[in-house]
C-alpha cells in the first residue's frame, strides 16, 4: 500500500443555521475551497482524478453535491464525483473512501471534504397533505377536484421537520441529545462538569479567533442575497459565556430530571471543508509539499442508543490496528456533539470498567486536556453534520504543523450508533 498524503485543507466559517450562510446554496460551501487549493498549488484542472463529499441533507437540487461542487469550481468534465453519507462522519467517510483509492494505486490526486446547510434542510409535508395532493392532481373534472378540496383539513400543513427526523434512530427510538441524556445517567456525568466543559470550549474557540489560530484554515465566503458580504470567522464562540449563565439553561431533551442543555450541546450549524489528498507520484508530479501523511482510519459500531461512545470503540480500534498508544498523541481533535458524550468517552478512555462495557478489556489512559480540541470544539464552532468529520482533520493539520507535533487524531461519534477515527503524521517541520 502506498502512503497518502495531505497537502492542503481549507474550511469555510461555520455558522449557526439560519443565520450568514443560511442563503447560500449547499455546493457553494464546498467549491471556493476546492478552487482555492487548486489554484494555490497551480495544479490543473484535468489533475484531479475523483472528488469525493459527504453530506447528510442533500437538497432535491443537488442531490449529487460533490459533481456539482468540481464542475462549478472548473474541473475538466473527465473528473468523477460522487456523494458519500455516513452522518456525522460522512465528511471523514470521504478521506478514508480516498485514502483508499490513493494507497491502493487507483488514484493519485483526491479532493475530499464534507458540506452541509443545516438550515436549507426542509419542512416536509406530511402523509395526509401529500395523499391530498395526489387525489387533488388525479381527479380529472372540476367537480371531482371540488369533491377533494372539501375534504382538506389545516391540520393537513402541520410539517414535518427534517432535522429533527434526522436527528432522531429509527432503531432504538431516541434523539441524539437522549441518548446523551443516556450517558450523564450511565456515567455519572453531572450538570456542573458539563457546563464547566461547555465554557472552557467557548473560551478556548475566542481565543483562537483572537489569535489568529484560524486565519490559515479558513477561507472565506460570500453571502447575502447579492453575495455582497464576507464572512471570515466562525459564528458561535461567545465571549460573554460563563459557566454562572450556562447553569441558567433549562434541559432540553429531558425537561423534568436531565441535565443536557442547548447551551452544553452543539449548535445546528452550516459550513464546509475540503482537503487534497495525493500519492508520493502525485508530489513529485506536481512539486508539492506535504502537510501531513495519513496514517490510517477506523470506523467501529456500537448500540445505537450509546453512539455517543463512538469515538471510545473507534479509536480502541485505530490505536490497535497502528500498534500506537493515546499517550502517543500530541493533539486530538474530539467532536463535541454534547459535552457529556466527550466526558464519558474520556472516562472510557482511563477507566477499564467504562471501558469493558463497550467490548473494551484494556485501558488506553487518560488524555490530558491540554491535548483535546486546544481551540474549542463543536459546542463553539458549530457542527455542521456533513461536513465535521473533515473539520476535525483540517483543524487538526493545522494546529500540528503550528506547534511542530508529530501525531494527531480526529475522532466523533456517529449518529446509529458508531464512531470513527483517523489518524495524521505532520510533515509541516
Amino acid at each position: 500500500m502506498r502512503d497518502v498524503y495531505l497537502v492542503s485543507a481549507l474550511r469555510t466559517p461555520q455558522a449557526k443555521s439560519g443565520m450568514n450562510l443560511k442563503d447560500v446554496p449547499v455546493p457553494f460551501l464546498g467549491t471556493p475551497l476546492l478552487r482555492r487549493i487548486m489554484d494555490e498549488h497551480q495544479l490543473p484542472n484535468d489533475g484531479v482524478d475523483e472528488v469525493i463529499v459527504g453530506n447528510t441533507g442533500a437538497p432535491a437540487k443537488y442531490p449529487n453535491i460533490s459533481r456539482v461542487i468540481a464542475l462549478e469550481a472548473k474541473l475538466s468534465d473527465k473528473t468523477s464525483a460522487y456523494t458519500v453519507h455516513r452522518n456525522c462522519a460522512s465528511g471523514m467517510e470521504a478521506l478514508s473512501q480516498a485514502f483508499d483509492k490513493i494507497s491502493l494505486g487507483r488514484c493519485d490526486v483526491i479532493f475530499a471534504g464534507g458540506v452541509e446547510s443545516m438550515s436549507q434542510m426542509p419542512l416536509i409535508y406530511g402523509k395526509e397533505m401529500t395523499e391530498f395532493f395526489i387525489s387533488l392532481m388525479k381527479a380529472k373534472t372540476v367537480s371531482d377536484k371540488m369533491k377533494i378540496v372539501s375534504h382538506f383539513r389545516p391540520n393537513y400543513l402541520s410539517p414535518v421537520i427534517a432535522v429533527e427526523q434526522g436527528l432522531t434512530d429509527p432503531v432504538c427510538g431516541l434523539n441524539m441529545g437522549q441518548t446523551a441524556e443516556l450517558l450523564t445517567r450511565v456515567h455519572h456525568i453531572t450538570r456542573q462538569e458539563q457546563d464547566e466543559f461547555a465554557n472552557n470550549s467557548h473560551f478556548k474557540a475566542v481565543q483562537a479567533q483572537k489569535e489568529g489560530k484560524f486565519d490559515d484554515e479558513i477561507f472565506g465566503v460570500s453571502y447575502g442575497l447579492k453575495l455582497d458580504k464576507f464572512l471570515t470567522s466562525d459564528v458561535g464562540p461567545r465571549a460573554e459565556s460563563t459557566v454562572e449563565g450556562l447553569a441558567k439553561m433549562r434541559p432540553y431533551f429531558d425537561k423534568k430530571s436531565g441535565s443536557v442543555t442547548v447551551g452544553n450541546s452543539c449548535p445546528i450549524t452550516d459550513g464546509g471543508s475540503m482537503c487534497l489528498l495525493v500519492s508520493e507520484d502525485a508530489l513529485k508530479k506536481y512539486n508539492l509539499t506535504p502537510m501531513a501523511r495519513i496514517v490510517d482510519y477506523k470506523f467501529a459500531g456500537l448500540g445505537p442508543d450509546r453512539m455517543g461512545m463512538g469515538p471510545l470503540v473507534s479509536t480502541h480500534a485505530l490505536l490497535k490496528r497502528t500498534k500506537m498508544t493515546l499517550d502517543q498523541m500530541d493533539l486530538v481533535e474530539l467532536n463535541e456533539a454534547f459535552s457529556a458524550q466527550v466526558l464519558a468517552v474520556l472516562k472510557g478512555f482511563k477507566d477499564k470498567k467504562v471501558a469493558s462495557d463497550y467490548g473494551i478489556d484494556e485501558v488506553m489512559g487518560e488524555l490530558p486536556l491540554e491535548k483535546l480540541n486546544v481551540n474549542g470544539g463543536a459546542v463553539a464552532l458549530g457542527h455542521p453534520v456533513g461536513s465535521t468529520g473533515s473539520r476535525l482533520v483540517v483543524t487538526l493539520a493545522h494546529e500540528l504543523k503550528r506547534r511542530k507535533a508529530k501525531y494527531g487524531l480526529a475522532t466523533l461519534c456517529i449518529g446509529g450508533g458508531q464512531g470513527g477515527a483517523m489518524m495524521i503524521e505532520n510533515f509541516s517541520y
